[in-house]
């Protein structure tokens, strides 16, 4: 599907209005209508190309929060009308051990980044969250409480989730190696 997204076509330009593809809903997928998608300096950082190996055009944002729009089939998570929330992660192997244990960000064979990465799954390459929508495995969204300051809660997705992680992650470990 072709949608309007906010990206940059070279390090050197800002960003600009691009159409973009996103795929279609498969039956484990979720489409979001991004609502709200802050911008860290990472985001900057891969814009500018200042790490090297960015992929251009490049659309940013991996701070997402939305509102389900569309569900796959096979969705058991989601329906539509929730709020959800996406962070870096989209994809990884699922067969490791890391992975079985809900810690993608320690996958074995790597994982897929929200934006500016090879989809090894789908084919092409990630855009992020700087658009209209985006259309995401359930097992990567998150789901946000209706409670929550939606422009708040975006960036959480990224500082809150990696300070998440490492505790949950320090915490399985030191329970496993001290049995």
């Amino acid at each position: 599907m072709n949608i309007k997204a906010f990206g940059a076509l070279a390090a050197t330009v800002p960003l600009e209005q691009l159409n973009i593809q996103r795929r279609e809903v498969s039956s484990n997928d979720v489409q979001i209508e991004i609502l709200y998608c802050g911008i860290c300096h990472s985001d900057l950082h891969a814009v500018h190309n200042d790490w090297g190996g960015s992929i251009y055009p490049i659309v940013p944002g991996h701070e997402i929060v939305g509102r389900i729009s569309k569900v796959g089939g096979s969705v058991t998570k989601f329906k539509v009308g929730d709020l959800a929330g996406v962070g870096c992660i989209v994809d990884s192997c699922r067969e490791c051990e890391h992975c079985h244990e809900g810690e993608e960000q320690c996958c074995e064979k790597g994982w897929t980044v929200v934006f500016n990465a090879p989809d090894n799954k789908h084919g092409g390459t990630t855009y992020g969250g700087v658009s209209e929508n985006i259309v995401v495995d359930e097992n990567y969204v998150v789901h946000i409480p209706e409670t929550l300051d939606l422009p708040s809660a975006a960036p959480i997705l990224c500082a809150g989730i990696t300070v998440y992680s490492i505790l949950s992650y320090r915490s399985r470990f030191f329970y496993r190696n001290s049995k």
